[in-house]
């Protein structure tokens, strides 16, 4: 990842909703985001083997301060009627930014395992990320922690979305294939308390559908 700092976000879509959602987010409101000060790429994935339409947003940010800077509380302040039509339909969401913790590895994979914490992870977050990291076709794996305090700003676009959800810490694992990112995440399971063995049991794969560095916007 680029930068030190990181926006995530997921949603869930009805069926009737999901291409109007996927004509906004890549038409318009990725190319929106990524051009704010501060914010370097954005990568979407959907979610794998899921009966619902689930998608894993992850933001790129050059430091924990963009989450509450100016400049993106002033886009959030003023949506686009694209998005005051779309945030309103989107379930389950959650969001969440702050600083990368511990990174392990190079470059980025198409296949993610992204675990959300309720807790400030008590563990060796460096230790954990670099022994993943070592795994067979294992790309990279990062822990993020959520300043509470900046993703927790109320907004205008916050107020369209109902029971907005969060999360202490990410632990994210991108490989090459299914099969290397479910090994890592039993290796994982070995690994973490067993109080954190529930978020590994239930967590879907996601595939990446889309991504926007900030040198391909145009002008």
């Amino acid at each position: 990842m680029q930068g030190a700092g990181y926006l995530a976000i997921w949603s869930d879509l009805t069926p009737q909703d999901e291409t109007d959602w996927a004509h906004w987010i890549t038409r318009e409101h990725a190319a929106e985001r990524v051009g704010i000060n501060g914010f370097l790429a954005c990568r979407i994935f959907r979610a794998l083997g899921v009966a619902v339409n689930r998608y894993f947003i992850l933001y790129e940010l050059e430091d924990e301060r963009v989450v509450g800077g100016p400049d993106y509380l002033a886009r959030l302040n003023a949506p686009t009627p694209w998005s005051q039509r779309i945030m309103p339909k989107l379930g389950n969401f959650a969001r969440g930014g702050g600083r990368i913790a511990a990174s392990a590895g190079t470059g980025q994979g198409g296949i993610v395992a992204p675990l959300r914490l309720d807790a400030v992870p008590s563990w060796d977050a460096a230790g954990v990320v670099a022994e993943l990291a070592r795994l067979d076709r294992i790309i990279a794996a990062r822990v993020l922690l959520t300043d509470i305090a900046q993703t927790s700003i109320k907004t205008r676009e916050k107020g369209m979305r109902a029971n907005d959800g969060s999360f202490a810490a990410l632990l994210l694992i991108e490989g090459l294939d299914e099969a290397a990112v479910r090994d890592a995440l039993a290796h994982l399971r070995k690994t973490l308390p067993a109080e954190d063995h529930g978020a590994i049991d239930g967590l879907p794969l996601y595939r990446l559908a889309f991504s926007l560095p900030k040198r391909l916007l145009q002008g």
